[in-house]
């Protein structure tokens, strides 16, 4: 097996309470990488301090390093996007700057591209730990619902059914070819850069997971997106919840993605598109049953329903639920 060179890609933004256990445990790794690129997001507390300090021992350890700042605040999604393509190596791995990672991730994950060429992307499972690092009674897979059927669905190279239901590889957990870079940026409008990668890699090539966690997840107040479990309030909120404002929002999510696959020109990419298309449409006529009063909506929620429609792009039966409850 060839090793393909390693890139770690990491993004900070005022992270110093949490940073250093993260850097600490980029460089412990068994297989250590050939480069890291870090870039800072304008902050202002003691984050570059600590990352030029890391920045000479990384160097002491034969590990190439840059080390960017951005003049202004530009956004989570954006720097990443920077950093990946400043990034050099064959497989970038995207770094938080808030967890820790396992001391043999590199070397496990490196190990699955090293043995399989057509795998673009890769991402695990992770340990949910607090804000003090104290291990959560779930893991992150548990905390997204990943039912035995998505994960065979995915090793099977059916990926694209999961992502049109629902989001499940999460950036901290995520190595990737340079390719998609080349494929993917720049991220669309309304996307979270890992959604982003994640969807259009399973529409057009292989991805698969490691069902292990090979990194301490940490969720704190600062979280950018973040992973807990809902108790019964919060499920219950979220039943009767307006969602009007983010079905709109996820159509157009779902047109950009249509055009971009469309632009493919291939008979998958047209087939991709078609099936993002009537996804648009279900979650269109959603909207339009958020603007009926209740007593209106059971047809059109029942004809959604027996078209299989909720359950295609659906996590479970509750969007039916949602749309007969929520506000609008």
């Amino acid at each position: 097996m060839t090793q393909p060179r390693l890139s770690i890609v990491m993004c900070t933004y005022n992270g110093a309470i949490y940073l250093q256990p993260q850097l600490d445990s980029l460089l412990i790794q068994t297989c250590l990488p050939d480069e890291i690129v870090i870039s800072d997001d304008g902050s202002s507390d003691a984050s570059m301090d600590m990352l030029q300090t890391f920045a000479e021992q990384a160097r002491h350890l034969g590990v190439e390093i840059r080390l960017l700042q951005n003049a202004q605040n530009i956004g989570c999604v954006e720097n990443f996007s920077l950093a990946m393509r400043q990034a050099s190596g064959d497989v970038l791995f995207l770094c938080d700057q808030d967890d820790v990672w396992r001391i043999d991730k590199l070397a496990v994950m490196a190990a699955r591209f090293s043995s399989d060429p057509s795998l673009l992307l890769l991402h695990t499972d992770a340990r949910l730990v607090n804000a003090k690092g104290v291990s959560l009674p779930y893991s992150l897979f548990d905390a997204l619902q990943m039912t035995p059927e998505d994960k065979q669905a995915i090793h099977s190279g059916r990926a694209f059914e999961v992502a049109l239901r629902r989001s499940f590889a999460t950036g901290a957990t995520t190595a990737l070819r340079r390719e998609l870079v080349e494929m993917a940026l720049p991220v669309a409008p309304g996307w979270i850069h890992d959604e982003w990668l994640t969807v259009v890699v399973a529409a057009s090539g292989r991805m698969d997971f490691i069902d292990e966690p090979l990194i301490d997840y940490r969720q704190h107040a600062g979280n950018q997106i973040g992973m807990r479990k809902r108790n019964l309030a919060k499920k219950w909120h979220d039943l009767v919840r307006s969602r009007g404002r983010l079905l709109r929002a996820e159509a157009k999510r779902l047109r950009r993605l249509e055009r971009f696959l469309a632009k493919d020109g291939s008979e998958m990419g047209s087939e991709r598109a078609a099936q993002v298309r009537h996804k648009r449409a279900h979650v269109e006529r959603r909207v339009a049953i958020g603007r009926l009063p209740r007593c209106q909506r059971v047809l059109p929620i029942l004809r959604e329903v027996r078209a299989g429609l909720y359950r295609t792009y659906g996590v479970d039966g509750r969007s039916a639920l949602r749309d007969m409850l929520r506000r609008g």
